[in-house]
């Protein structure tokens, strides 16, 4: 676990109060405020934080290609540390029945750039499935426990899960 990974999850008091927010149904609702207040969060600094850093959760910025019109597309999402220099994004859509957009845009893609403390890194994209995806989902869900209501909210949608790597 880095520093930052470590500080984020001991030093900031709101990282715990987060994780526990994060555990009610109702809380999902407030994603259309959390998604303007992390544009607006992140234009204010330039990038290099969102609301979610702010309150002790790594965020990103992931920019990748349409998968239809081949535009760049950028979305900030919350992400999993999964090992020095590894980063694993879980579809939830906020425990929506459909999948989210940007998805499918990484789905089609080998690569993407992500953006998050300053840092612009170039990443290979990879889709996980079969037991690594398991794997990888109990990593995802110990470290953010709201996955397993938003999976509940979901319904039978099975969340996809990419693994993201520096080029």
């Amino acid at each position: 676990m880095s520093d930052r990974t470590r500080r984020s999850r001991i030093g900031n008091p709101l990282s715990a109060l987060g994780r526990a927010i994060a555990r009610i149904p109702w809380v999902m609702r407030t994603g259309p405020v959390v998604i303007v207040l992390e544009r607006v969060i992140r234009r204010l600094t330039g990038g290099r934080h969102g609301v979610l850093d702010l309150a002790g959760l790594p965020s990103m910025e992931l920019t990748v290609r349409g998968r239809k019109s081949g535009l760049p597309r950028t979305v900030s999402l919350l992400y999993v540390p999964d090992g020095p220099e590894r980063y694993l994004l879980i579809g939830s859509n906020w425990g929506r029945p459909e999948h989210p957009s940007w998805s499918a845009n990484l789905a089609a893609a080998s690569d993407a750039e992500i953006h998050s403390g300053g840092r612009r890194i170039k990443v290979r994209v990879r889709q996980l499935s079969g037991s690594e995806r398991e794997d990888a989902w109990a990593r995802a869900v110990a470290y953010w426990p709201g996955y397993t209501m938003e999976q509940r909210l979901a319904g039978t949608r099975r969340f996809r899960l990419f693994e993201l790597t520096p080029i």
